[in-house]
């Protein structure tokens, strides 16, 4: 049986160049509108039991170059468990993956997908948990709801939203892990959670992007990340409406949920060049960051960003922008794509079990800081 590789499915991203045997050339398609690229998903049928070497001719171009060195591609043959390619490899710009399927059918991806079946799932399972309320903020351009689920019944304003840039899937896997422990009724962290917090959740921001596999943009191919300073309905609704709901709630805590390509580690960005910048805002984000890191031995503060001289932060970003408009502690986690390097999976590499474990983390760190951001909350 010859090879066969498509992509026509929900999050799927590839193109077919040339095909001999059990080699394949192939390249990832852009972004609509847009010249961002990275993320990959297809399906390769009749390989079973051969080896196969499948070629990403244009990976020199992606959006980040050096998220391919050390990094390993994603398989699976049931769409559930997602092993690492040891046969991954880059050179001369081009990323090879070699291996043996294990069988007839599977499916190869740069992270763990989780297309908009699975978060259509995750939305109908929460929503029909008590203490949870749903709602629609708004329409994308593709005219997809943007959901957003609400419980607990305290006084802090808590927003935690996901993958603004759609392909970086981990952060969804994440967005389970909090819902999981958030909604557990005998979990007492969870308990006081739910009684000191208000919680709005999005676990998808960029449904358009997510459906049609795209690595970093909406259906029009902005980069929503690069909106908050200034959304429109025509460019980006799905900021638009969220930052609209924010503004009637107010925010106290918020987290943005991301995936970094390159470096190997989970960290936090913060807000350090807001014009506004206070001592206190300072303060509350270093008490969570180093909570965490002694919660988490998958959670460091050695490797990062680079920091915001004062007054020069990037305002159009959401960190930034809410930090200022609320006076609030926000702040990005990134995930790795690859594994993080300083407790590495051989098998899986960085995965959605650890996403998970880390959204987890995240709500223990922000339950052992309350004390504190209560009182900046009332100050």
């Amino acid at each position: 049986m010859a090879l066969k590789i498509s992509s026509a499915f929900d999050a799927g991203n590839i193109r077919v160049v040339s095909q001999q045997g059990n080699s394949a050339d192939l390249e990832i398609v852009k972004d609509h509108q847009s010249d961002f690229y990275q993320w990959f998903y297809f399906r390769l049928a009749g390989g079973a039991g051969q080896e196969v070497t499948l070629r990403i001719l244009n990976c020199a171009g992606a959006a980040y170059p050096k998220g391919w060195p050390d990094y390993r591609a994603c398989v699976s043959s049931d769409r559930e468990e997602w092993l690492r390619i040891e046969g991954t490899s880059y050179a001369d710009g081009i990323l090879s993956i070699r291996f043996t399927p294990p069988a007839d059918l599977v499916w190869i991806a740069y992270f763990a997908p989780y297309s908009m079946e699975r978060h259509h799932d995750l939305i109908a399972s929460v929503a029909a948990l008590p203490g949870v309320s749903y709602r629609s903020l708004g329409k994308s351009l593709d005219g997809q709801d943007v959901d957003c689920l609400t419980l607990g019944e305290g006084q802090l304003s808590v927003w935690l939203y996901a993958r603004q840039h759609p392909g970086e899937t981990m952060a969804e896997w994440w967005m389970e892990g909090a819902l999981e422990k958030l909604t557990d009724p005998d979990d007492p962290v969870a308990r006081v959670l739910r009684r000191e917090c208000t919680f709005q959740i999005v676990p998808n921001i960029n449904p358009d992007g997510s459906r049609r596999g795209h690595l970093r943009t909406n259906a029009a191919g902005v980069n929503l990340n690069r909106e908050w300073h200034d959304p429109s309905a025509e460019r980006s609704p799905e900021v638009l409406c969220v930052r609209n709901a924010m503004d009637e709630s107010g925010v106290d805590f918020a987290m943005d949920i991301h995936g970094d390509e390159a470096i190997a580690a989970n960290f936090l960005a913060g807000f350090e060049g807001i014009p506004s910048l206070t001592h206190r805002q300072t303060a509350l984000f270093r008490l969570f960051s180093d909570t965490l890191e002694r919660l988490s031995p998958d959670f460091q503060t050695a490797q990062g960003y680079e920091i915001a001289p004062p007054g020069q932060a990037n305002m159009s970003m959401s960190t930034t922008q809410l930090a200022e408009r609320f006076g609030c502690v926000s702040m990005t986690l990134e995930m790795p794509f690859k594994d993080n390097s300083y407790l590495p999976d051989e098998l899986y590499g960085w995965s959605p079990e650890r996403s998970r474990h880390l959204g987890r983390a995240c709500l223990n760190a922000l339950h052992a800081v309350l004390p504190e951001l209560k009182a900046k909350a009332s100050g």
